[in-house]
């Protein structure tokens, strides 16, 4: 038989049979690395310890102890596990399809009656049984037509069409959890026993249809979440407790900020406190875009497929697109147009307007551009996944060789918006070449060396993702991480030869000739929606004082303190902070309760005592402590806090 080279981590290298299993390779070096074995990466890809290899390879064995190997097989076969445990119970229930996600899985079926939360109690029974029993798993390729008739024997028309779907060339591997089998591409554990018993849960049920169409059947989608151990699934529980707290929808309500309703899917209804905030933060950002040298523009929300085609948009984004149809005057057939989706060309458009020199860049145009993009019914969420959003977003046009200078430049303004939001745990992702791109080695090699090097200067250490770039240029995303671990990619910043090119863009150079500008796009926030979502969860709705919709409430404990009470709000208004009386015939406590739950982040209590003392009792949010105060020190204190951080 034939020999194969694999080579280790360490850098040794060892021969063996063609068609070796990392089962065999990892036995080769230890009884105890093979009882402890789960899968392998063979050149980079997570595989199987029953899958052969064929060719000369590098190779790493996996055990438990490695993370993202570990929860990626854990994930994946918990969602088998669980399948099989709805089948066990329920044999009429048709299985389709069930990928890992974000920290565990879910699985589509097809079943006539809905599923309850008793129901997940009894399926996570099952699915301990199944565990304890130890079963074998085993994994085999299988023709398209072997395949096809035996899920059209059991009724299985999903898999069936599942089957269709698999191109040609690509293996059809059918996988068994035991007895129970399912169509599947793998990696998986060598045994149900391996999983952890105890370290995982069912979370709930929801509706689905067949593949994302709503024209196809809807499906029962269970959730679950796994870890590799109890104490990591508690934390999780914990987390997931918290975040359910946070949850902006809820705060929105409480705090009276937005709504959303039927008759406008994906769009948000801002109630002035929602508002405030937001025009608030894009005062914040205005202000900040002028002081890096940015000018604002305002381009139309709707354009022609005309310039859609030019750009690329209409073959590659027109799914996502709003298209409107217009009957202009004497008009032979409508005009096509679309909601823009994003500003970019729009961008373009305006850079075209006069000749341009060098000495005219980096030019950096900034636009509060409102978008539309079609997002399906059952991904929206909240404002944090939205139909019509607006973006901080910009674009600097600048020369290949400050690519490196004004990304570092960017990295400064990014961090010092975030610390002024309160976000100092963030870090950068570089993604680099895909295997399709266009453009020369050498202006990827310069582009992603630019950005690296960017980084590195603004004093920040960055991830290098393989292959994630765009197919015209590299990118760097910026991830926030949360109050409770959450992370978020907001900000981001893109190198794009392609726009200018295919939109005609140009300047004249020192040598007196026309040459095409680099185009960075960059954003700080994202979307406007998104973002402050992602502020509120944050800060669970205790938002910084400063962007505050309500800051204080100054409230009376007796009527006759109501003269008072104005003239305090009237002080405070004068001084710049959003003050308002509650004059109510109602108890002290009863307005406590109702203005805390509001999120107001001070509440000034005034009574008798306070009158005849000018004074006022200060209640901050989340203290359970007050304190008296002077009216004119409150007055300055509240001044300055009121004051955005970039005025200070």
């Amino acid at each position: 038989m034939s020999q194969i080279s694999l080579t280790f981590p360490d850098g040794n290298a060892r021969s063996f049979d063609k068609g070796v299993t990392p089962a065999e390779v990892a036995e080769s070096i230890s009884r105890s690395l093979s009882k402890k074995a789960i899968s392998a990466t063979v050149d980079g890809q997570h595989w199987d310890l029953q899958w052969p290899i064929e060719a000369d390879a590098a190779i790493s064995i996996h055990t438990m102890s490695d993370d993202a190997p570990a929860l990626e097989l854990i994930r994946h076969d918990f969602a088998h596990v669980m399948a099989r445990a709805v089948q066990e119970i329920w044999p009429d229930v048709k299985v389709t399809i069930g990928p890992v996600r974000d920290y565990g899985w879910f699985y589509d079926f097809d079943r006539a009656e809905p599923f309850t939360p008793e129901d997940l109690g009894r399926i996570e029974a099952k699915m301990k049984e199944i565990i304890n029993a130890r079963d074998p798993v085993r994994t085999e390729i299988w023709g398209r037509d072997e395949a096809r008739d035996f899920y059209e024997a059991r009724g299985e028309n999903f898999k069936v069409e599942l089957v269709d779907r698999i191109p040609e060339g690509q293996p059809i591997r059918m996988y068994w959890h035991g007895d129970w089998q399912d169509l599947c591409r793998g990696p998986h554990l060598q045994n149900t026993g391996q999983l952890p018993a105890d370290a995982f849960r069912l979370t709930h049920v929801a509706g689905a249809y067949w593949l994302g169409d709503s024209t196809r059947p809807m499906l029962q989608r269970i959730y679950g979440v796994a870890f590799r151990n109890r104490n990591d699934l508690k934390a999780h529980m914990t987390m997931l407790e918290e975040a359910a707290k946070r949850d902006h929808r809820k705060l929105g309500r409480e705090m009276d900020l937005f709504h959303m309703q039927e008759e406008a899917p994906g769009q948000i209804f801002w109630h002035p406190n929602g508002w405030k905030i937001y025009t608030t933060l894009q005062d914040y950002m205005r202000r900040q875009q002028e002081r890096d040298g940015y000018v604002e523009v305002n381009t139309p929300q709707v354009v022609n497929r005309r310039l859609w085609e030019a750009s690329g948009h209409w073959e590659n984004y027109q799914e996502n697109m709003f298209i409107v149809e217009v009957d202009e005057d004497h008009a032979r057939e409508k005009t096509v147009n679309a909601l823009k989706p994003m500003n970019c060309p729009c961008h373009v458009q305006v850079f075209n307007q006069g000749l341009k020199s060098y000495r005219d860049l980096p030019l950096r145009m900034a636009e509060f551009g409102s978008c539309n993009r079609y997002e399906p019914s059952g991904a929206l969420h909240g404002i944090m996944r939205v139909r019509g959003f607006t973006q901080d977003d910009a674009h600097i046009f600048c020369e290949e060789k400050d690519i490196e200078r004004e990304t570092k430049k960017f990295i400064e303004f990014l961090a010092r918006i975030y610390a002024d939001l309160g976000f100092t745990d963030w870090s950068i992702k570089l993604s680099t070449r895909p295997e399709k791109r266009i453009g020369t080695e050498e202006s990827w090699d310069h582009a992603e060396e630019s950005l690296g090097n960017a980084c590195k200067a603004a004093g920040y250490d960055f991830e290098i993702q393989e292959g994630e770039g765009a197919f015209y240029g590299p990118k760097l995303e910026f991830v926030l991480t949360d109050a409770i671990g959450r992370e978020w990619q907001c900000g981001t910043l893109q190198v794009d030869p392609n726009l200018p090119e295919r939109l005609d863009a140009n300047y004249i150079g020192q040598d007196g000739a026309k040459h095409r500008p680099i185009m960075l796009h960059r954003a700080v926030l994202g979307s406007f929606e998104r973002f402050i979502g992602i502020l509120i969860e944050n800060s669970a709705g205790h938002l910084p004082f400063w962007l505050a919709p309500r800051q204080v409430v100054v409230a009376s404990i007796v009527s006759e303190a109501d003269d008072y009470v104005h003239e305090v709000v009237a002080a405070l208004k004068a001084a710049g902070v959003r003050a308002e009386a509650d004059t109510r015939n109602e108890k002290i406590n009863y307005k406590v309760r109702e203005h805390s739950l509001a999120k107001v982040p001070v509440i000034l209590a005034i009574g008798a005592r306070e009158v005849e003392d000018r004074t006022v009792t200060v209640r901050r949010l989340g203290q359970k402590q007050t304190s008296v105060a002077a009216l004119a020190e409150i007055v300055d204190e509240l001044k300055a806090a009121a004051c955005p951080p970039d005025m200070a």
